[in-house]
């Protein structure tokens, strides 16, 4: 379908909606917010689309005095700003209609969740696990500076500062929208505390960000579920109470492990693990779909294969380097701190609405 044709029908669907919730009598509820809706998510790209239509407008009229203008050959200077507006013009309607093709390309519907973040020390040890805890800091520091809430579910410590695993809830506005190409394995190159001899060592941490399933997405049967409970235990064995409290569900069908024992409550520590679960479930589920459809596509951004090398943090030369995009960022302090990570993530996704347009057109 044509720009052109897309812009016709989004126009004429949007007045159909509004005709509809103005004689609303005979309308339930449901259907009434069904197109509320609707027109809510039709509203900006109706908004784009009009302003594409003006601006196609305007430059046909500024063609037509430049032609009437230039055969009657007696105004230069008419001329002149007539060529001019139409050149200002014609960039304004490529802009125009390019973000009219952003805003009409399919949505992920998962767009809009929250989100589970997880990251895991990898290869390297000590120093593995003292970058997952500046990763996992990163993203909460980058979560407080998108006015999202950041809730800590798990965090498995070193005892020296280091994560072995930590997990955390993200809640607010298009959370997996902007956190969905993060997830892979990030390396660091840096010269670890404990070294004297001043050697830089490669060291890695998995991150991996799910949406957040709801109930409905996930149906989960008991007869399919393991529930084990057992004492839960701090860094070195410590005991941390001494009841059963700490939870672990194994999801037999899939094999999928959760345990969570961070709450002094059997019962919360079942609830968060179950929200880990159904996450872990439905993220597999997604990424099996995302896989049959990335075949077609190969080498688009955001595949979210966690073997993939994603990302390095240079400390010796202050950079990082996302190897999907080939972009470097001299800013690897102001990135760790979450204040400059936007730009990688504005990049990431600029390239998969270009790669997405690619394929579409």
């Amino acid at each position: 379908m044509s720009l052109q044709n897309n812009l016709a029908r989004i126009l004429e669907r949007r007045q159909d909606i509004e005709n509809q919730l103005n004689d609303a009598a005979n309308m339930s509820p449901d259907e009434m917010m069904q197109l509320s809706k609707e027109l809510s998510d039709l509203r900006p790209i109706a908004e784009q689309a009009e302003k594409v239509k003006d601006i196609t407008a305007n430059l046909e009229s500024a063609r037509a005095l430049l032609a009437e203008t230039a055969e009657a050959d007696d105004d230069a200077d008419m001329i002149a700003m007539a060529e001019e507006e139409i050149q200002t013009l014609g960039k304004a309607l490529e802009q125009g209609e390019h973000d009219l093709k952003i805003m009409l390309l399919p949505k992920d519907k998962d767009d809009e969740r929250n989100a589970i973040l997880e990251v895991r020390a990898g290869t390297g040890g000590d120093e593995a696990a003292l970058f997952g805890a500046d990763l996992f800091s990163m993203y909460q520091r980058f979560a407080a500076n998108q006015g999202w809430r950041f809730e800590v579910l798990e965090i498995s410590e070193t005892g020296i500062g280091g994560y072995k695993e930590a997990s955390a809830t993200i809640t607010g506005n298009n959370v997996f929208a902007r956190l969905k190409f993060e997830s892979g394995v990030h390396r660091v190159q840096r010269v670890p505390e404990t070294e004297t001899g001043g050697r830089i060592h490669t060291s890695a941490a998995t991150v991996a960000v799910l949406p957040e399933a709801e109930d409905v997405d996930v149906t989960l049967d008991d007869q399919d579920l393991r529930v084990d409970v057992f004492r839960a235990s701090g860094p070195g064995g410590q005991s941390v109470n001494t009841t059963d409290s700490a939870v672990r569900i194994t999801h037999i069908p899939t094999g999928i492990v959760v345990s969570q024992q961070d709450e002094k409550s059997q019962h919360k520590n079942r609830a968060k693990a179950m929200k880990i679960l159904r996450a872990r479930i439905y993220d597999a589920e997604r990424a099996r779909a995302e896989a049959e459809r990335a075949a077609s596509r190969k080498g688009q951004v955001g595949s979210g294969d966690r073997s993939e090398r994603i990302r390095t943090y240079n400390f010796p030369q202050g950079r990082v380097t996302d190897h999907r995009i080939n972009l470097t960022l001299y800013k690897l302090d102001k990135i760790l701190a979450g204040e400059s990570l936007d730009e990688l993530v504005n990049a990431l996704i600029t390239e998969d609405q270009a790669a997405a347009l690619a394929s579409d057109g």
